[in-house]
């Protein structure tokens, strides 16, 4: 029995098969969809498909008719190239911090963007089982209400666990702690989700990892204004923020200084960006750097794993952290091993 309004359905169904199971290698005959129609209760003549075809072209979809390898239609192009669909299930493969059900469930998801033959085909290069992701299903529903709270401006408050070493050093077990954070912003760095906000005690920003949050709920209580702890003043800039820390740790910002080997510019450049003040050294194979930094911990750890291809000339107090952080990792190695 044809479907009341089969008329006006019919183009739904027919636009809704060629997203589905059309492309390139994948073309669908008059006859395929005749069929699909009269599964879905919709009567009608195969030649009256031509002239549907012919609507949603005008409509502006781009519809190919083919003959080879058979007389049909494919959808030739989509919101979402196929690369573009690449990049995204990569992305979420490579991101450890959604678990690996989640990282199912949206890799299908994703792929649904292409054709069924083409998503089939990305989705049997996904490899996920070998990969490090985290175990907190609680991922999606904390971003959601962390989310939220920033729209709403809203104070959060939630358990952050941290794992430590058992007395009897037999297991690692975790350790909960309830925070209350005014939250500003959430980045994704170095393979991990963060809330970037403030803990009322202090005047400063902070961050912790998202995947490491559970029960996270959203309080009453109107946040901290963000222009009391940072720079910032009518919108958190969080690209800003980010791109002055190093490995996400905090530290003061300060003028930096310091010479490089030409051989280590591209590293340097792909950090700093272009815009940075760039200028070169009478000898020839180095160059010189100045830029306005976060100088903590990170930026240490970050600098010495270049060796003697970077030397600090500003600030002195970071030259001396330098120092004192290379004798400690040869204390280490010069003798007996200091952890015994």
């Amino acid at each position: 029995m044809a479907k009341k309004g089969s008329t006006k359905l019919k183009l739904l169904y027919i636009k809704d098969y060629l997203e589905r199971y059309s492309d390139e290698d994948h073309p669908v005959s008059a006859e395929n969809l005749q069929e699909m129609l009269e599964k879905n209760g919709i009567e009608c003549e195969r030649k009256s498909i031509y002239s549907d075809v012919q609507a949603l072209r005008d409509y502006g979809m781009e519809i190919f008719r083919v003959k080879s390898p058979v007389n049909g239609y494919y959808l030739a192009s989509r919101n979402f190239e196929e690369a573009q669909v690449r990049l995204l299930i990569d992305a979420v493969q490579a991101a450890s911090f959604i678990t690996e059900k989640k990282t199912k469930e949206l890799v299908k998801k994703i792929a649904s963007l292409c054709s069924e033959g083409t998503g089939r085909q990305l989705t049997r290069q996904v490899y996920i089982e070998n990969r490090l992701k985290c175990t907190n299903e609680e991922i999606y529903y904390n971003i959601d209400v962390l989310n939220r709270a920033i729209r709403l401006r809203k104070k959060v408050t939630f358990l952050y666990c941290k794992r430590i070493v058992t007395d009897d050093n037999k297991a690692v077990k975790i350790k909960e702690r309830r925070h209350t954070i005014s939250p500003y912003s959430l980045i994704w760095s170095n393979d991990h989700y963060y809330l970037i906000g403030n803990y009322q005690k202090y005047d400063n920003l902070m961050h912790m990892r998202i995947d490491r949050m559970k029960k996270v709920e959203m309080l009453d209580e109107t946040i901290r204004p963000f222009s009391e702890v940072s720079q910032y003043r009518s919108y958190f800039d969080s690209a800003d923020y980010v791109s002055k820390l190093f490995n996400m740790f905090s530290g003061s910002l300060q003028q930096l200084d310091f010479v490089c080997s030409n051989s280590i510019l591209e590293e340097i450049l792909d950090r700093f960006g272009t815009g940075v003040f760039i200028t070169k050294c009478e000898n020839e194979d180095c160059f010189r750097m100045r830029t306005k930094i976060a100088v903590s911990e990170g930026l240490v750890s970050w600098i010495m794993q270049f060796g003697n291809k970077i030397e600090v000339i500003e600030p002195a107090s970071l030259r001396n952290q330098i120092k004192e952080k290379a004798q400690e990792i040869f204390d280490v190695y010069k003798d007996k091993s200091i952890f015994e």
